[in-house]
């Protein structure tokens, strides 16, 4: 093998590498948006009992008020009719039905 000839193989080689390493594999990215709706509750932030209270939905427990604040966190319902209800020990603090469509999100106020 000549030089020339051996030259010109490490320059195609070269170029093949710089060409394969230059390809970009096609990507793609899906994600899956949740439109289930959400509330979320507003109250003041020093009363640590209604943060402690209880929130139910449709009589299963949720957690904590204090875990659903406004701007932070927000409880995922099913769409359609729901009863929300907040007891601290065995004082009902705030209790109403609610219909909540796909995408909405509701702030209750807890006094």
């Amino acid at each position: 093998m000549g030089k020339s000839r051996h030259l010109a193989l490490v320059a195609a080689m070269s170029l093949s590498i710089a060409l394969v390493a230059c390809v970009q594999f096609p990507t793609e990215k899906a994600g899956v948006v949740d439109m289930r709706p959400q509330v979320s509750f507003r109250f003041a932030a020093e009363d640590k009992a209604l943060q402690a209270a209880r929130v139910q939905i449709n009589g299963i427990d949720a957690g904590t008020v204090g875990e659903y604040v406004e701007g932070q966190a927000a409880l995922r319902v099913l769409p359609g009719s729901n009863v929300i209800k907040v007891v601290d020990g065995s004082r009902v603090v705030y209790e109403q039905q609610v219909y909540l469509g796909d995408g909405v999100g509701r702030t209750i106020l807890l006094k």
